[in-house]
């Protein structure tokens, strides 16, 4: 398993495809602040909560100044899938190598119904405007984690 990213460490770069194919990097999100979500797949029922959480969220998110980015391992075509079926209107990122899942330390030996298995661990980032890591959440819960979020910015 990855290093897990504490605060102030630098948030690793990255190029995806979004739903729609197009590249989407850190770097093109520089000067503002971001939450950068992982999950583990799109239409199951945890990450469809989640995702539809910061969807619903995302007035409140953006009137503060914050970018929702998703990243899972599903590909494009999924991920619009995804979109179109739920509503959203954040950028979801497709990682299937699961390249920056790992240099996040969001992928690696998870439990899952009592068993021991490697793949994504839910977590999520608050990214400063500067590409620092404000604050690093591991193996959140899908229900009530945007609600926490928004405490803890203070929204």
């Amino acid at each position: 398993m990855s290093e897990r990213l504490q605060p102030g460490d630098v948030a690793p770069e990255f190029e995806l495809p979004d739903a729609g194919e197009n590249q989407v990097s850190l770097a093109s999100l520089r000067g503002k602040r971001v939450i950068l979500y992982f999950y583990p797949a799109a239409m199951t029922p945890g990450c469809t909560k989640e995702s539809v959480d910061f969807e619903g969220s995302l007035p409140a998110l953006e009137a503060a100044g914050v970018t929702v980015v998703g990243v899972s391992p599903d590909k494009p075509a999924k991920l619009a899938k995804f979109r179109e079926k739920e509503g959203l209107t954040f950028p979801l990122l497709s990682d299937p190598d699961a390249e920056v899942l790992q240099a996040y330390g969001a992928y690696g030996e998870k439990k899952l119904y009592g068993k021991v298995v490697v793949g994504v661990i839910r977590s999520t980032f608050i990214i400063d405007a500067d590409g620092k890591i404000e604050k690093a959440y591991y193996n959140v819960k899908a229900t009530g984690h945007v609600e926490r979020l928004r405490r803890d910015l203070g929204l």
